[in-house]
């Protein structure tokens, strides 16, 4: 049996999706943040980073999306639903730098803009007129451009491909999945520069393993 510690509203959302697109049986836990918008720390005694999503497989805590997909796309998906063949050039190759392009390149802008918009939500009275001065002038200098430069690049994959890895769904829409929305949640994608991307997002969330996925493991919120 499969076991997956979910944390709310996080990364680990990911994997709940996967493993109902795989359809196999696995236990669930879900777990909310704390007030300081941090994962519990009941979660370091499973592994001792403490992070979501965990993997409890044979008395094995796995941790890291990307891993876990790769585990669990060797082990479940014997068929390759989701994972192009490596004879298929062109589609694994656009599989594969998507898969990485995730969190090696998108989503530490997005975890920064997060990272300020907490410290100015939680800012003494006194002090945050300059923490949002802080704030405004790192959005400006760094954040604001590399967000743009990422959603360029989604936009124009998805102008010719239905799925980033060509004509069929893969585990690479399920780990972008959660770039697009972390960026549409500050981001105005709906002002026509990125239709492709929401017409992407809308044939994610129409799938019946998302569904399923928003049902045990919660809706991702920002």
């Amino acid at each position: 049996m499969l076991h997956l510690h979910h944390l709310e509203n996080s990364r680990s959302y990911r994997i709940v999706w996967l493993l109902e697109e795989l359809n196999i049986d696995y236990e669930l836990t879900c777990y909310e943040r704390t007030k300081a918008y941090l994962a519990p720390k009941s979660l370091k005694k499973i592994h001792p980073l403490g992070h979501a999503p965990i993997l409890e497989v044979d008395g094995r805590a796995l941790v890291e999306s990307g891993f876990i997909i790769e585990y669990l796309l060797k082990h479940y998906d014997k068929e390759q639903r989701f994972k192009p063949a490596d004879d298929n050039e062109s589609a694994w190759e656009d599989y594969t730098f998507w898969m990485h392009f995730s969190e090696a390149s998108a989503m530490p802008p997005l975890v920064m803009r997060l990272v300020f918009n907490k410290i100015v939500e939680r800012s003494p009275l006194l002090i945050k007129p300059v923490v949002k001065g802080i704030q405004k002038q790192v959005e400006s200098s760094m954040i604001a451009d590399s967000i743009a430069n990422v959603l360029t690049m989604m936009e124009q994959q998805l102008k010719d491909n239905l799925w980033f890895a060509g004509d069929t769904f893969s585990a690479a829409d399920i780990q972008m999945y959660f770039v697009a929305i972390a960026a549409k949640s500050r981001t105005k994608l709906g002002n026509g520069d990125y239709k492709n991307v929401i017409d992407w997002l809308k044939r994610c969330q129409e799938r019946d393993a998302f569904e399923r996925a928003e049902t045990k493991g919660g809706r991702i919120k920002f």
